[in-house]
């Protein structure tokens, strides 16, 4: 059974995901046009559970197949979207090498990407909402300290509303 741990910002996880994009991009930068560090370990000063979350971006699905196939070769494997359109979620990759670390895939115009990115930026340019979700995350986690889907599924209400500031303010959203 898993058990959900949010930490205190760690300054190492920016360079967590470097490393994971210093061994990925080359491997797929000719299928891919960006990779985009997500999730609560992008925002300096937040609380996090210890998880890399980025998006490769893809020009459309037209090149969705080729990509899949790249990253299963590197030992990726397709779930599908999970519920999520336009955002593909793959698990495995060489764990050994990098902390633990998920891995979507969305078009570069899905609305998924567009509210990820919209949300990051919003908490790096807003202490008051970042300690907010902070504390509710970790009121969450230990709430919900075995249950992923109760510890998502509380955390939404106030993910979409610092959404829908992000595009009061002119976000990408």
């Amino acid at each position: 059974m898993r058990t959900i741990t949010v930490e205190p910002c760690n300054p190492a996880w920016p360079g967590e995901f470097q490393k994971i994009r210093e061994w990925l991009w080359p491997r797929i930068r000719d299928v891919a046009l960006d990779m985009v560090h997500v999730g609560s370990t992008s925002v300096p000063g937040l609380a996090a559970k210890p998880i890399i979350d980025f998006i490769i971006v893809m020009e459309s699905y037209d090149v969705f197949p080729g990509l899949v196939g790249r990253l299963r070769e590197l030992g990726y494997e397709h779930e599908g979207d999970i519920g999520i359109p336009t955002r593909e979620c793959f698990r495995g990759g060489p764990r050994e090498m990098f902390m633990t670390h998920y891995l979507y895939v969305c078009p570069k115009d899905s609305p998924e990407l567009k509210q990820q990115v919209a949300f990051r930026d919003y908490l790096r340019q807003h202490a008051e909402a970042r300690e907010a979700y902070a504390a509710l995350k970790r009121a969450l986690a230990e709430k919900h300290r075995h249950d992923i889907g109760a510890y998502t599924d509380g955390k939404h209400g106030f993910v979409m509303g610092i959404v829908e500031r992000a595009g009061q303010e002119g976000g990408a959203v």
